[in-house]
């Protein structure tokens, strides 16, 4: 996300307004939520959060977070329904109560409650218990078998420019400002999901789209104002669902950006929270001080770490304090909801370690335990694999943390290959830098479930970190394409988006050419207007992942790999046994697996295949993916500088 680039002052909640109770007369308040109904987070005069759940789930509580002038001290019942009033928690203000339900012995219903003032005024809630979607509980996660698109949705095409300006939200659309709103929205996506399949990616994942109802910078979506709303000016929550249900037509997953940590400035609670310790340091601003390795350091002080945890952003990101029981309940329950909603694939969070340490503990354990072949990734922002790897569940820690996170964005390795390949080979630069890297995968539980990535949304984009060299890029965009982990590509990479002279994000997240009807010399989607090597970047791109979805078994199978010897690094990606055995008896085959073989070289080589005569003793040929030529296990390879060679191990 972007650290600092949000630098509005604090305004109140563009939606926050509570109507005041007028006449002592019954109020019925809907905040059901059927499948694909419209929902407005302000309803009357009361919200209701989640605005409803499901029958059937792990966890049989659900906490409702009540909000509306003078409920703290409202009398709660049930008046239809079969759950149960578990516990009913006012805090510190008197607009706020928190209602807890024991659904165990309820079916999906409708149950109405009640909420008696003492002025003699009631009020009743009609809050749905929805049906699970079939399978809903063992839904598949994303994993090695897929490759990640990530998307600045804002920047990437603005399908509906009837949204680009809403009334009610301060910022208007203005493209010619880099940190402006340039009106990509959900509907750009979906028009363009054609494209995203055919290049051969199966999961989206998005920078936030949830409301982000402040002044300036709100594109990025990091600074949040509403936990279940979508920003209008992205589309609404249907909108987003249609999303994820026309995404699985195409057999592509969704993962949703999830902010834990801070909200946004003009968030209710910035005026208006339900106790005086929601927000980190008394609701005012103290900057974090980065130091992650204080949660690691057996040396470390109390200061450092909370110092570390509990600071903010920047002002405009206040930092939220989950170490309150009812908030940690809020963002888990929010969460849950997101993924039951959508119909999601993937939840990635931001800035994960900055969150209570404890909270993570239960967020992860609570979400896999709804869901157990889910996947969810932290951003871990660390070169430290060992920093990283603590996160990760099955990961070996030097203390007893309990962490259900499956998988960590993978920063050691980026960092590494932007290295190796801006230094000459040397006994200790280039490759090693790679080879050292991948060494120190014991320190992970399941490496191959890693997010790898060449950039991303918060830095520099590969093409500009390597100089503008094609055949830098191409050796890059190769080895994350082929090497353990689980690929992501930030939209535009495919066509060599850079950001030349600029390390502004918003030239980062510049707009993708041909996503508004304005851009008619360039477009990335239909190729009017590449270069040629543009256009050859982006067939590259699409050939690798095409390798990746003819061959699933050997990319969620091991990775082994040669020493770097004299400028060329070699590795292979072989099948698990278990994964081969399974192979073999399904298409009756008896010969040995095939297998993908790489080689990056910076100088040009003569390589006979007899040096790695242990992975292809019992081959015969190799297959070049870039023009299908076939060549004997026993030949001589004469490969150019600077190439990444592919085959197919037959």
């Amino acid at each position: 996300m972007s650290k600092l680039e949000s630098v509005n002052k604090a305004t109140n909640h563009s939606s926050a307004g509570i109507r005041k109770r007028a006449l002592p007369v019954l109020l019925s308040i809907a905040v059901t939520l059927p499948a694909f109904s419209t929902y407005s987070a302000n309803n009357n005069d009361i919200d209701v959060y989640p605005p409803n759940w499901w029958a059937g789930m792990q966890n049989k509580d659900v906490e409702l977070m009540i909000h509306g002038e003078g409920v703290a001290d409202d009398i709660v019942s049930i008046v239809k329904g079969d759950a149960k009033l578990q516990q009913i928690k006012s805090l510190d203000s008197e607009n706020y109560l928190f209602i807890t339900l024991d659904t165990s012995e309820a079916a999906a219903q409708n149950l109405v409650l009640r909420l008696s003032d003492n002025d003699g005024t009631s009020r009743e809630i009609n809050f749905s218990l929805l049906e699970r979607e079939k399978g809903s509980a063992l839904r598949e996660g994303f994993g090695p078998r897929d490759a990640i698109y990530l998307i600045a949705p804002d920047r990437f095409a603005n399908g509906s420019p009837e949204n680009d300006n809403v009334e009610g939200y301060a910022e208007l659309a203005d493209r010619d400002f880099k940190g402006g709103r340039h009106g990509g929205d959900i509907q750009g996506i979906v028009e363009h999901l054609d494209y995203i399949k055919d290049m051969g990616f199966t999961q989206i994942w998005t920078m936030p789209m949830l409301e982000n109802a402040m002044e300036k910078y709100s594109y990025h979506g990091y600074s949040m104002t509403d936990y279940y709303k979508m920003d209008p000016r992205f589309g609404s929550n249907n909108e987003f669902i249609e999303l994820s249900s026309k995404a699985k037509e195409h057999g592509i997953g969704i993962i949703m950006d999830m902010v834990l940590n801070h909200i946004g400035s003009n968030h209710v609670w910035m005026k208006d929270a339900p106790s005086k310790d929601w927000i980190n340091n008394n609701g005012e601003f103290v900057g974090t001080t980065h130091k992650r390795e204080s949660l690691h350091d057996p040396h470390a002080i109390d200061s450092d770490i909370t110092g570390f945890s509990d600071g903010w952003f920047v002002p405009t990101m206040p930092d939220l304090n989950q170490r309150n029981p009812h908030l940690a309940n809020y963002l888990i329950q929010n969460a849950i909801w997101w993924v039951e909603t959508a119909g999601l694939s993937g939840i990635r969070v931001d800035t994960y370690s900055y969150s209570d340490k404890a909270f993570l503990s239960q967020w992860t354990n609570r979400l896999m335990r709804e869901y157990p072949n889910f996947n969810i990734v932290g951003e871990e922002w660390s070169v430290n694999p060992a920093i990283t790897a603590y996160w990760q569940a099955t990961s070996h820690r030097h203390d007893d943390y309990d962490s259900a996170l499956p998988s960590v964005m993978d920063f050691p390795l980026q960092a590494s290959v932007v290295k190796a390949l801006s230094f000459d080979e040397s006994w200790n630069s280039g490759f090693i830098s790679v080879y050292d890297t991948l060494a120190t995968d014991f320190l992970y539980g399941a490496p191959n479930n890693l997010v790898i990535f060449p950039d991303n949304h918060d830095m520099s984009r590969i093409f500009t970190a390597l100089d503008h060299d094609i055949e830098k890029w191409n050796m890059a965009m190769t080895l994350f394409l082929t090497t353990r982990g689980i690929p992501q590509v930030f939209y535009g990479t495919e066509i060599l988006m850079g950001n030349e002279g600029s390390d502004d994000h918003g030239i980062i997240r510049s707009d993708f050419p041909g996503g508004w009807p304005s851009d008619n010399d360039k477009n990335g989607f239909t190729g009017k207007g590449l270069t040629s090597e543009e256009s050859w970047a982006q067939s590259r791109v699409k050939a690798l992942l095409a390798l990746r979805q003819s061959h699933p078994w050997l990319f969620e199978g091991e990775l082994k790999h040669y020493a770097p010897k004299d400028g060329v690094y070699t590795y292979f990606r072989v099948a698990s046994t278990d994964e081969e055995n399974k192979r073999r008896e399904a298409k009756k085959q008896n010969a040995q697996s095939e297998k993908i073989m790489v080689i990056l070289n910076k100088k040009s080589v003569e390589l006979p295949l007899s040096s790695y005569a242990e992975m292809l003793s019992s081959h015969d040929t190799l297959k070049r993916v870039s023009d299908g030529k076939i060549f004997n296990t026993s030949d001589t390879l004469n490969l150019p500088a600077m190439s990444a060679s592919v085959f197919i191990v037959q």
